[in-house]
């Protein structure tokens, strides 16, 4: 959807949002390219642009002048105007980044965590938000964002079996958050704060229709389409680890038998044991059913394949895919292949975390294409 502003005062801080992500998505861009952009006067720009370097958020810049005149300046985000704090908990460690305005991971922390209960949970994260926050006091903390395991708000799934946080049914994570952190707080799921870097930082960019496969201790998944995720009535559309694949196969902690991520988790190469090729070598039938599955259900451009599990993994994987077989991806006219290992590598939900908060603080939509949860602020506690 195209970005517009209004000429109003009454639309001034909406549209020192629209005038700051349009910088953002679409930089270096002079002026007069913003206003002819989202419809506001030339001085109406202007004025937002000198509060916004004011802030400290806009770098511009000038090309080398050719011939007569002076070229426009040119504006971009300056990535050190601020930072945002990514949380990722996963049943076996929680991790933490601080990220600033460019997408950048300025610092790290990282806390080996089995299975922790909630309270243990966020008082391990108070102490990871404040030691991240200490790094660079100086600039703006625009607020934090937490990704858990999905899917969410499914009995039967959600917070139960080995690759989720069991025992976490019920439990208010957006409250808890912002007890611990006094920060504007997102929630998401693990696997759209994934798709949400690659949009942002990977094949995104160059892609309108793409369904991002999350490796992770379970397996997940999301469409994207022109920049949105494709959330279903409930919220959990995509979610492909509980795609009954094996006939009469495993039992898995949803009661059903043959679940995808039985086969292909990083949960389930642990359980496995023995080398990552020789695992590969076995599940690759499965996966390339699965990724048969996606294609006919979504129609994507393409599948991407990324989440926590090691890159050289991903890549192995991807490559057992060079023959398909037949599904809706089988075209002789593509463009680009039917499966790519995703760009961001495994710090890519934590930069997705980042953006959340970003996004929710800065964006006109609040970031409401990815976050699931609408943000919990200080006020809300009052």
């Amino acid at each position: 959807m195209a970005l517009r502003g209004a000429n109003q005062d009454v639309g001034r801080p909406f549209n020192r949002r629209i005038v700051l992500e349009t910088i953002r998505l679409d930089g270096p861009i002079a002026r007069m390219e913003i206003a002819s952009k989202i419809g506001l006067t030339v001085q109406t720009v202007s004025t937002i642009v000198r509060e916004l370097e004011r802030d400290g958020l806009l770098v511009s810049s000038r090309a080398t002048p050719v011939g007569r005149g002076v070229p426009p300046a040119r504006l971009t985000i300056n990535p050190a105007g601020g930072h945002a704090i990514g949380i990722q908990i996963t049943p076996r460690e929680i991790s933490g980044s601080l990220v600033n305005l460019g997408g950048e991971i300025v610092a790290h922390r990282r806390l080996e965590a089995v299975r922790l209960e909630p309270d243990q949970a966020f008082a391990a994260i108070g102490e990871i938000v404040g030691d991240l926050r200490s790094r660079d006091p100086a600039t703006w903390l625009l607020g934090v964002g937490l990704v858990v395991p999905g899917p969410f708000g499914v009995e039967s799934m959600s917070f139960t079996g080995s690759t989720t946080l069991a025992g976490w049914a019920g439990v208010d994570i957006g409250k808890h958050l912002q007890n611990v952190t006094g920060l504007p707080s997102f929630i998401e799921t693990d696997t759209a704060a994934a798709a949400l870097d690659e949009q942002f930082h990977g094949y995104g960019t160059e892609l309108e229709d793409y369904y991002y496969l999350f490796f992770g201790y379970g397996l997940g998944g999301t469409m994207v389409h022109r920049g949105e995720v494709l959330r279903g009535h409930w919220g959990n559309a995509g979610e492909i680890g509980h795609l009954p694949v094996v006939p009469d196969g495993e039992l898995c902690s949803c009661g059903n038998r043959g679940c995808l991520e039985l086969y292909v988790s990083l949960e389930a190469l642990q359980r496995r044991g023995g080398g990552e090729e020789e695992w590969v070598d076995d599940v690759a039938p499965v996966f390339a059913r699965a990724v048969r599955s996606i294609e006919n259900l979504f129609d994507p451009q393409t599948v991407i394949l990324g989440g926590i599990a090691p890159p050289r993994l991903l890549a192995r994987l991807a490559a057992t895919t060079a023959s398909l077989g037949n599904a809706l991806g089988a075209r002789s006219d593509r463009t680009v292949p039917r499966i790519l290992v995703a760009r961001g590598g495994p710090n890519s939900v934590l930069r997705g975390a980042a953006t959340l908060a970003v996004n929710g603080v800065l964006a006109p939509n609040g970031g409401r294409a990815f976050s699931k949860m609408q943000p919990v602020r200080p006020e809300e506690l009052q």
